[in-house]
């Protein structure tokens, strides 16, 4: 989806960092982090932007659209119960593991 500016509220990148709470340490979102969450992303997830001359916006709704799609992405997704979006350390626990057991039967 992208920014509608004809019924989205636009905002400026900067007006953007003031409008989310503070994170780590009580400090407040600076606008770079907010400009790479347009450029590069957070976890996959690319916050919406448009160029207005020469200043990069985003809109209050693309932030709701950007929260609610990490917050997704965070919720563990479930097969089977077995998560499925495991840290590289559980992931390769698992596989030195599996390795073990294969040893131990030979094959």
């Amino acid at each position: 989806m992208s920014i509608d500016i004809t019924t989205e509220t636009v905002i400026t990148l900067a007006e953007a960092a003031r409008l989310i709470p503070a994170r780590r340490r009580g400090r407040k979102t600076h606008v770079s982090c907010i400009y790479r969450w347009t450029t590069a992303g957070c976890r996959g997830v690319v916050l919406e932007s448009v160029q207005v001359g020469g200043t990069r916006c985003t809109s209050r709704e693309a932030l709701a659209r950007f929260f609610e799609r990490l917050t997704s992405r965070a919720a563990p997704a479930t097969r089977s119960g077995l998560a499925l979006d495991r840290s590289v350390a559980e992931r390769r626990r698992a596989i030195e593991r599996a390795g073990r057991e294969l040893d131990q039967l030979g094959i």
